[in-house]
């Protein structure tokens, strides 16, 4: 299995209100890929993060191979969520992918 995790902290500029919405549409544009995407074991979006958190969302996901996560990562499904619901909105991302 492959884990792949990313952390956003999304833009300045984003007022708290508009965070909280842009929160929940990545949660249901990433979760709703699951039985979509091939090769998706689980992917869960984390928006809750405490106060002393410096991101403000956690992607959670396990691929069944890396190959998987490889053809995810250019899947047309994931490469619409990611243009119109992440990347127009995020200013950092960090990103851990590993084996377990």
């Amino acid at each position: 299995m492959i884990k792949h995790v990313i952390l956003w902290t999304l833009r300045d500029e984003i007022t708290a209100e508009e965070k909280e919405k842009i929160k929940k549409e990545i949660k249901e544009g990433l979760e709703g890929l699951k039985g979509k995407v091939p090769g998706i074991v689980d992917i869960k979006v984390n928006i809750n993060g405490l106060a002393s958190s410096n991101a403000d969302l956690m992607l959670d996901s396990t691929f069944e191979s890396e190959e998987a996560l490889k053809a995810y990562a250019v899947n047309p499904l994931h490469v619409a969520v990611a243009d119109s619901k992440v990347r127009p909105f995020t200013k950092l991302r960090s990103c851990l992918d590993y084996e377990s």
